[in-house]
């Protein structure tokens, strides 16, 4: 007994072959902008500038700049406090590239491939 299956539904080995050729493709393209993405740097400035923090695309702070001004012995809590929402900022800032470029290269949002993220 031979079973019709109806054309986009399955279709056989060729159908396979070519899909996994797209699936290794887009693996490869996600590795080098992934790849690409890491290396990059960002500069984040915070509390109008009086904070700058560079970050790479790995997550890494490669450097904070804290302006003299915001330095005052008895105010610690505000130098904190800005000091936290640039490294925030910075994280979120490499979060959202991250996404958005690899969402041009997939067409989803949140695609999980194993061994990539």
């Amino acid at each position: 007994m031979r079973a019709n299956i109806p054309k986009g539904m399955g279709g056989g080995p060729q159908n396979m072959q070519g899909m996994m050729r797209q699936v290794q493709k887009m693996q490869e393209e996600m590795a080098a902008k992934q790849e690409e993405l890491e290396a990059r740097e960002y500069d984040i400035k915070a509390g109008g500038g009086a904070v700058s923090v560079k970050i790479n695309g790995k997550k890494e702070i490669t450097e904070i700049v804290i302006s003299p001004e915001l330095v005052d012995p008895d105010d610690t809590e505000t130098l904190c406090d800005v000091l936290t929402a640039a490294v925030n900022e910075a994280i979120k800032t490499v979060e959202n590239n991250y996404s958005t470029e690899m969402e041009k290269i997939t067409g989803k949002t949140n695609l999980s491939i194993p061994g990539l993220m």
